[in-house]
C-alpha cells in the first residue's frame, strides 16, 4: 500500500468498502502517484495512460473511503478549475487489504504494471527459499512489517529519489 505514513494507530482489517476500494491495481498506483506529490484527475489519468472519467471514478472511490484528500482549488493552464489529490497514508493502516482473492492480486497487478514502465533492466530483485514453521514465519512476517513501518514513518526527504517495493510471498509446491 502507500502513503506519506500512518498514524500511530494500529493495523486494522479494512472494512467491505475499503477493500473493494483497495481491490484495483489502478487505485493502488494512484495512491503510489498521490503519496508525495498532490496530483489532479487530469495528471493522473496522464500518468497512467487511462481515460480521465475512468480514473475520475477510481479517484472518487479513493476520496470517499478516505485513503486520498482532496487540496485546495486551483486553476489550471487555460484558468480551469483543478483538484488535486493526496494520498492520506490510511492505506497502510490496512490489514492484508486488497490481498489475494478469487481474482488476481491488485498489489502484484500494480507492481507488474510499474515494472512494465520502468523496464526490467531498472528492477532490483531477489528470491530466497526458506523453511519455516508456524512460529518462524510469524516472526518473519512481523520483523519485515515492523521494518516496513519504520521507513514509512520517518519524513519524506525532499531530495530523495523515489522507490516502490513490493514483497510477495508464496508456500513452494
Amino acid at each position: 500500500m502507500s502513503g506519506p505514513g500512518p498514524a500511530e494507530d494500529e493495523r486494522r482489517p479494512a472494512s467491505d468498502a475499503e477493500a473493494r476500494a483497495l481491490a484495483s491495481a489502478v487505485r493502488l498506483r494512484i495512491l503510489r502517484l498521490c503519496r508525495d506529490t498532490a496530483l489532479t484527475n487530469k495528471e493522473l489519468a496522464a500518468r497512467l495512460g487511462r481515460n480521465p472519467a475512468t480514473v475520475l471514478h477510481h479517484v472518487r472511490t479513493l476520496r470517499e473511503t478516505g485513503f486520498l484528500a482532496a487540496e485546495p482549488e486551483r486553476r489550471g493552464p487555460r484558468g480551469a478549475r483543478e483538484v488535486p489529490y493526496r494520498a492520506t497514508g490510511k492505506s497502510w493502516q490496512m490489514d492484508n487489504a486488497g490481498g489475494p482473492g478469487p481474482r488476481r492480486d491488485p498489489a502484484l497487478g500494480a507492481f507488474l504494471e510499474e515494472v512494465a514502465e520502468v523496464g526490467e533492466r531498472r528492477l532490483e530483485s531477489t528470491r530466497l527459499a526458506l523453511r519455516l514453521t508456524p512460529a518462524e514465519k510469524a516472526e518473519l512476517e512481523e520483523r519485515v512489517q515492523g521494518l516496513l513501518d519504520e521507513f514509512v514513518r520517518r519524513p519524506a526527504d525532499p531530495d530523495g529519489q523515489k522507490w516502490s517495493l513490493y514483497l510477495g510471498m508464496h508456500p513452494e509446491f
